[in-house]
């Protein structure tokens, strides 16, 4: 696992937890207080209902912007030659953790708003049309740079840019191409939204311990997925890689459905929310260590580098990313303040951290050459320095296409969606 996935903005919902203070809507979209919000149901069988839009939580804009570095150091340990050996280089190569955490955030967030989002054929449609919408504008221009202009991209098929351009490149064995390689990731991100109004229709309505029943099972289905018989072989080429299929990634993504079932028990009781935000606030140190001993206990468990992990060491590996993303998000899901994600430039990070997802393997293909250093050399001074000139040149191009490309792509596609809806409403009221 090399790479990054990209979830739905922190800025476009999130959990109205009581110590929660709803921030000025930077990233464009619209937010409302926790007073506005209505408190889920606190009962055992309390079916998701409708209830407006939950406010911004700048806590998970601001973890994202620590993940997406997580990610930049797995690439460039990987690339420089750093991610295999000493505990500190598997180490740097486990910070593909990130991904779950990824996955897990988006889980989160989408599920909580999912029966505002469904309720019939048009709630359906305007969900697709707002996630297309969020997603492959800025990823379309990234990778047209990348296939006009970089030689990364090595002279790709036709069928290899149709395949990446659709986000399919997971199903089929050569999908992958230079300077994209990671958006595999989001090839699995984009299987998770499509599936998702289906899991909510089958169990949206029904009571709350049946929901997280149905979705610990779901998510039982990753570590049993290497063990089906069409998987357990080695990887031939030719063969579609099945470490990268969307169902070897379901807990990750139960991990935030179970994290906005946790968050609606929690609080629909005043008081055991109150009592629970303060314990998690103490304990928050210890959730760190916590994802600290899966990324240790990871490395130090399995194959090093490209090694195509067995059954076994692929359903560990997966445990291990569980607990470092669960860790990781429902602290926060659940207490979500916190002055150092909070701080201005954690958050312009994470508001920009889709586009550094996107950016950042072109920009560390054109590092190398740029600063003379070879790859794969396996010398840590040419890990740093590789690592900084990434960060510091993906960093102003990911501004740039966030304020050029994604932003204005979001919002002149709801705005033309909305103005499509009301138009066929009054249509069909006339």
């Amino acid at each position: 696992m090399r790479s990054a996935s990209t979830p739905e903005k922190a800025s476009e919902m999130g959990p109205s937890a009581p110590s929660a203070t709803p921030s000025s809507a930077s990233s464009g979209t619209t937010t409302t207080s926790s007073s506005e919000t209505a408190a889920p149901s606190g009962t055992a069988s309390a079916p998701m209902t409708a209830h407006p839009k939950t406010p911004f939580l700048p806590s998970l804009e601001g973890l994202r912007a620590i993940a997406c570095s997580g990610i930049i150091i797995t690439h460039v340990a990987f690339q420089t030659g750093t991610d295999t050996g000493s505990l500190i280089n598997q180490i740097m190569a486990r910070t593909d953790f990130f991904v779950p955490v990824f996955f897990a955030l988006s889980g989160f967030l989408l599920w909580r708003r999912q029966h505002a989002q469904f309720r019939n054929r048009r709630g359906v449609a305007s969900y697709y049309v707002k996630r297309l919408g969020r997603i492959m504008p800025a990823a379309w221009v990234m990778m047209l740079f990348v296939f006009l202009f970089l030689p990364v991209a090595d002279n790709p098929s036709v069928k290899q840019i149709v395949e990446n351009l659709l986000m399919a490149q997971v199903y089929f064995a050569d999908g992958l191409v230079g300077g994209m390689t990671h958006l595999w990731s989001l090839s699995v991100e984009l299987s998770f939204y499509l599936v998702l109004p289906l899991i909510a229709l089958l169990i949206g309505k029904q009571p709350r311990w049946r929901r997280v029943l149905v979705i610990a099972a779901l998510g039982l289905i990753s570590y049993y997925w290497a063990f089906l018989p069409p998987f357990t072989g080695e990887l031939e080429p030719g063969r579609v890689n099945p470490h990268t299929m969307p169902p070897a990634f379901a807990a990750w993504f139960a991990i935030g459905f179970l994290s906005a079932e946790a968050e609606a028990w929690v609080l629909g009781n005043p008081e055991r929310s109150r009592r629970l935000v303060a314990a998690l606030y103490r304990l928050r140190p210890l959730f760190w260590l916590i994802a600290l001993a899966a990324l240790v206990v990871a490395a130090l468990d399995g194959p090093q580098g490209l090694v195509q992990a067995t059954p076994a060491e692929f359903a560990r590996r997966t445990i291990y990313g569980t607990v470092f993303a669960a860790a990781l998000i429902a602290p926060y899901a659940l207490a979500p303040r916190s002055a150092l994600l909070e701080s201005a430039p954690m958050q312009a990070l994470g508001r920009w951290s889709y586009a550094i997802f996107l950016w950042h393997i072109a920009i560390l293909s054109v590092v190398f050459p740029l600063l003379g250093i070879p790859m794969f050399s396996g010398n840590h001074v040419h890990t740093v320095i590789v690592m900084i000139a990434t960060f510091v040149l993906t960093v102003p191009v990911a501004a740039l296409s966030y304020a050029l490309v994604e932003e204005p792509a979001r919002v002149g596609i709801n705005k033309m969606w909305a103005k499509y809806t009301a138009s066929t409403t009054a249509s069909s009221a006339s």
